[in-house]
């Protein structure tokens, strides 16, 4: 029972930070200004940068090295797979990103403000599934994954979700929507974030030897959000520094986290 409530603490948090950030729509009057949007997503990007680096390939390397396999193989393989199977979700899924009319994906006769909603989250999948593997390798005996670096994470993907839920919900209200159905827009986009990790916990636990390539899909997954969507939205425009330093910012914050707590 303990260690249901601690997992199920911890896949909620992700979904708290979506739920926090897109309830900023009550208190944002107007539109967000350009340069808070962009050290935001920026700061977002390091988050999830560094989240990959340290909460999922390190530990599959040491998992895979620790066990007498070659560490890289299946950080490489699975980090690889993982880019792939975004970018093949990327072309089936209609989305709309942010600063553009041009829709991506299937062609459909959504509106703009569902588009955005789909993209945002198609693009909390990774997120659920490297909260998901992490609690995953906590319930494992065989996974050398503490207490402490599980939470981590999940707090690191709440705090680069805060922003991502305004970012999605603040917007919606310059195309009619009212604060209560951009706020739930906000929220319906985060659901996917546990649903996922549940997913993700099942799909381990029957798989557990390959713990290690599912770690590295995450973050080859959460990679691809960031180089795809978020980096580019942080640096368009003038003055893109502002981007750099959110995205610093970020991925200090995850690192002292990881380290610290981990």
């Amino acid at each position: 029972m303990t260690d249901f409530i601690t997992v199920a603490i911890g896949l909620l948090i992700p979904f708290a930070g979506t739920t926090l950030g897109a309830a900023m729509v009550f208190f944002i009057r107007g539109e967000m200004s350009d340069s808070l949007r962009r050290l935001m997503l920026g700061f977002a990007s390091g988050v999830m940068i560094a989240a990959s680096v340290w909460s999922l390939l390190i530990p599959a390397i040491n998992m895979t090295e620790m066990s007498g396999g070659i560490g890289w193989v299946p950080a490489v393989i699975g980090f690889l797979a993982g880019v792939a199977f975004l970018l093949i979700l990327d072309y089936i899924v209609p989305h709309l990103h942010r600063g553009t009319d041009i829709p991506e994906g299937r062609k459909t006769s959504l509106g703009k403000s569902t588009m955005m909603f789909l993209a945002v989250t198609l693009h909390n999948i990774p997120e659920g599934m490297a909260t998901g593997v992490v609690f995953a390798g906590l319930l494992s005996k065989d996974a050398s994954i503490p207490v402490a670096a599980a939470f981590a994470l999940s707090i690191g993907i709440a705090l680069q979700n805060f922003p991502e839920g305004t970012v999605l919900s603040v917007p919606m209200m310059a195309n009619g929507i009212t604060k209560k159905r951009a706020f739930l827009y906000g929220v319906a986009s985060g659901i996917v974030e546990p649903i996922g990790a549940v997913l993700t916990i099942t799909l381990t636990s029957i798989m557990l030897p390959i713990l290690p390539y599912i770690l590295s899909f995450a973050a080859g997954a959460m990679i691809y959000v960031v180089v795809d969507e978020l980096i580019p939205e942080a640096q368009s425009g003038d003055h893109s520094n502002i981007g750099t330093i959110g995205a610093a910012l970020g991925f200090a914050l995850m690192m002292l986290l990881d380290i610290a707590l981990g």
